[in-house]
């Protein structure tokens, strides 16, 4: 009988080889998450945030394989910090928020791997429209927080054309220089929480 437990053990560890490190589920963490974009606007940048963002990601250190995050954001929680001009983003002229109320985002691989940085592939949903995104990765790693909560965090940075999800509306000057840019800068700086089951 002992012979036949040690010959299934074995048996298990030359199937399995070494132990699989299996990634940590992480809740994005709204408090320490921002969202934010920049976009150019005549002779200066205009920045925002939107400020209502929900998700998850999968990460083990050295293993990206395992990695890949999907999230969603809140398209009417966009904020620039004028009244007037957000209540414009939130219109059919750019977001149309009352029949596209979310942006979403789900990888689909993560490429070009170094020690701390790499590329994540997604989609990208934003006013009805699906594109493939490429963002360039900072991986800051993981750890315990003081009060023994795991948590792991990442910055993502990335360009899209707006006019390519059909947010089109814009302004021409006398000179023929628009009003507002076509290419639209993404800095994500996220935050997650360990799922602990």
């Amino acid at each position: 009988m002992r012979q036949r437990a040690a010959a299934v053990v074995l048996a298990g560890m030359v199937l399995c080889g070494a132990p699989c490190a299996w990634a940590t589920t992480y809740a994005i963490d709204p408090d320490h998450t921002t969202v934010s974009f920049k976009v150019r606007h005549l002779f200066s940048y205009v920045r925002g945030t939107f400020d209502a963002c929900a998700g998850t990601f999968d990460y083990v250190p050295g293993s990206p394989e395992q990695w890949k995050t999907s999230a969603t954001i809140q398209a009417e929680s966009i904020d620039t910090h004028v009244e007037d001009r957000d209540t414009h983003l939130r219109s059919k002229d750019f977001f149309d928020v009352e029949q596209f109320p979310e942006i979403t985002f789900t990888s689909t691989q993560v490429t070009d791997v170094a020690a701390a940085s790499a590329k994540l592939h997604g989609l990208l949903t934003m006013h009805g429209v699906q594109k493939p995104v490429v963002l360039d990765l900072t991986v800051h790693g993981e750890g315990k927080d003081p009060w023994g909560k795991l948590r792991s965090g990442f910055t993502a940075t990335g360009t899209i054309n707006r006019k390519a999800f059909g947010i089109e509306w814009n302004k021409a000057l006398e000179t023929g220089q628009l009003l507002v840019g076509e290419d639209v800068e993404i800095i994500l700086e996220v935050e997650g929480i360990a799922n602990v089951l």
